[in-house]
């Protein structure tokens, strides 16, 4: 089930599935701890004697308030006859969960509404050892285990703190969970409970016709009982209206940023421009983790997730916050990487929130000999997103002390790793994480990470060292040249093998991945090699239904759902054409296919924004993980090299200034 609404600080993170179920908490940081481990917050609603769980029998509209990083939700039950908007947010310093809620009788006679909100913790992603207990000295329920606290209290009838609760046990085999307690209405008031507990808490309202409550519930997140109980009276003190309203503001002012002219996009895709501004930021650790997703329901397929770091997928979505102007966020990134790189020079497969190595499947030895388990793209882009940060903001203060460690390591061993016979790569796994050779799209930001180290070492006056580079380079792009550029095809290979006999093995798939010909510098966009290359890519991975979008490559089985398409379109695929029409363009009219694709996955976005990995090719339903960081990356950087290409081509005759202001004052 697609994640949806994410809301956080750097933090704490919280988000919900389609029936607007709380299913994802994170704390301390965006991806590690997950203390739901993907399981259900509940929220029921009591009327007058009937008793309802949502979803079942409401109908439900979700979204985002404009341009600002709280939710906007609307819950309806005809048979109750009544509505309830929902606004949920994060404080943006602060770290508090707040759920305001607006609970509406739509009938002509009085209601007693009670309103059950019920937490399932699983600290530390497990449910052995949690105590759930209520804390009458401010009235408030508290969860917790070991270093892990999180306080849960209200505001409703004009007066602070919780009057109906119950804690108790979950998942045996005498009970459900705590959460059942409160179908007749009515709650324990059990005070404490441990082991795998859950807890549940009532607010109860007289609601007069046609007239409407408001009610506050939050949830505060710390290390010790005296830090919650700190954040609790912060709520207190600043009123959770306050806390509302200053984090609305807050995000107004954070998505004006760059006070961009959106006159010169369409209204849809300016919207998702700024949601994706904002999704982005609520994947990514205050530490400078750009995490690839969260969504715990990945642990159904794989039993692993989605919540760590993998340098490339950070690398490209770093890039775009950096043409976006968010300098602030991508400098957190680049100094993680300058700590986490290895010795050596390159990164391994991915990495925690924390920064440590999170788990893999790359082995250290492959046919009885050690290999060094990598994803050399990922080492590439990291340097080249970094080179690409330096030229828009020309911060040398920040750059000088990751020269050495970061820059030049990497480099040098980009340039070490070669097999000097054909001037490529050695082998490593590609971008999809399901095969090893020398891959096109490896090969391709190799040479960009080169180029880019490049122009750092010629910045800091090493000249030789720069040239040495550039050499390598040059190298590269023979070798693609040699060997991976398929003559018979008129397209680039896949990936190559270079056997120990002297053959070549020859992977000739057709991959959307082969964009990084022209992406990362290697050739030019109207190289007939990329243009017949691209046309190929589109001609055949194209999903030939009412959905459309671009597939990755050719039989790609992850998560098919249907044998008639060649696999599922992806959001970063489709938007890969995309940047190479805006690469491609020389007039304003051929921009328009760009745009056409930046509408086309405005039109596929959930309602609230939100990108997934891929969707399926028949019902447009999100699959796989959601929110997918990378997707809406991609979506930003291509909004900016879109704009950059129309100011560049439209521009007055008479001053030969672009038409357009960029920024508005």
């Amino acid at each position: 089930m697609p994640r949806d609404l994410p809301v956080g600080n750097g933090n704490l993170l919280i988000a919900f599935d389609k029936d607007y179920l709380l299913r994802e908490f994170y704390f301390p940081h965006v991806g590690e701890e997950n203390h739901t481990i993907g399981e259900p917050f509940r929220m029921g609603v009591w009327v007058n004697g009937q008793f309802s769980w949502i979803p079942h029998g409401w109908g439900i509209r979700k979204n985002y308030l404009d341009d600002s990083l709280v939710t906007d939700v609307e819950l309806f039950n005809e048979t109750l006859k009544i509505r309830i908007l929902a606004n949920d947010l994060v404080d943006f310093h602060e770290n508090v969960y707040l759920k305001k809620l607006a609970v509406e009788n739509l009938s002509d006679e009085k209601k007693e509404i009670r309103l059950f909100l019920a937490q399932d913790f699983h600290i530390f992603g497990n449910d052995i050892g949690d105590t759930a207990s209520f804390r009458p000295e401010i009235s408030c329920l508290l969860h917790y285990k070991g270093d892990r606290y999180f306080l849960v209290n209200i505001r409703a009838n004009n007066k602070w703190g919780i009057d109906y609760f119950a804690t108790g046990n979950k998942k045996t085999d005498t009970y459900e969970g705590t959460w059942k307690d409160a179908e007749d209405g009515m709650l324990s008031g059990n005070p404490i409970a441990q082991g795998s507990v859950d807890s549940v808490l009532a607010i109860h309202l007289e609601v007069e016709p046609k007239a409407k409550e408001v009610c506050y519930y939050w949830i505060c997140a710390g290390k010790s009982w005296e830090e919650v109980k700190a954040l609790n009276e912060v709520v207190k003190k600043k009123t959770p209206e306050g806390i509302f309203k200053r984090t609305f503001d807050y995000w107004r002012l954070w998505i004006d940023l760059e006070h961009l002219n959106y006159t010169l996009l369409p209204e849809k895709v300016g919207h998702l421009y700024k949601k994706s501004l904002m999704i982005c930021r609520t994947q990514i650790d205050n530490s400078g983790g750009i995490i690839a997703a969260n969504d715990s329901d990945a642990l159904h397929f794989n039993r692993d997730t989605y919540s760590y770091m993998w340098p490339r997928d950070a690398a490209l979505v770093a890039y775009a916050l950096d043409l976006a102007g968010y300098f602030g966020v991508t400098r957190n990134f680049f100094n993680f990487c300058a700590k986490i790189i290895e010795k050596e020079g390159f990164f391994l497969h991915k990495y925690n929130p924390c920064g440590t190595l999170a788990s893999s499947w790359h082995p250290w030895l492959k046919e009885k000999k050690a290999q060094i388990p990598l994803q050399e793209d990922e080492t590439a882009l990291v340097i080249w997103a970094l080179w690409n940060h330096y030229k828009n903001f020309k911060d040398i203060e920040f750059i000088k002390p990751l020269y050495k460690p970061l820059i030049k390591r990497a480099a040098d061993f980009m340039m070490n790793y070669r097999d000097m016979k054909t001037g490529l790569p050695l082998p490593s796994y590609d971008l999809w994480e399901e095969r090893q050779g020398v891959l096109t799209f490896t090969v391709s930001t190799v040479y960009g990470g080169l180029m880019a180290a490049a122009h750092f070492t010629e910045a800091f006056g090493e000249m030789e060292l720069a040239n040495d580079y550039r050499e390598g380079a040059a190298l590269l792009r023979q070798g693609m040249d040699k060997y991976l550029y398929l003559e018979k095809e008129k397209r680039f290979a896949r990936m190559v093998n270079f056997k120990k006999d002297g053959s070549i093995e020859v992977d000739a798939t057709i991959d959307a991945s082969v964009y990084g010909i022209f992406a990362f510098g290697a050739y030019s966009a109207d190289d007939e090699k990329v243009k017949s290359t691209m046309q190929q890519v589109y001609d055949r991975l194209w999903c030939k239904t009412n959905v459309g979008g671009l597939a990755r490559y050719e039989n790609d089985t992850y998560y098919r759902i249907n044998n008639e398409v060649t696999g599922n379109p992806w959001f970063v695929t489709t938007l890969w054409l995309a940047q190479y029409s805006i690469a491609l363009a020389k007039t304003k009219e051929e921009l328009k296919k760009a745009m056409t694709i930046l509408e086309w996955v405005s039109d596929h976005a959930l309602p609230s924004g939100v990108l997934a990995e891929q969707v399926h090719p028949i019902t447009n339903e999100p699959l796989s993980v959601s929110p997918l960081t990378w997707s809406h990356g991609t979506y930003i950087a291509t909004v900016q090299q879109y704009l950059n290409k129309l100011l560049e081509l439209d521009k007055c005759e008479t001053c030969g200034q672009p038409r357009y202001a960029r920024h508005l004052a």
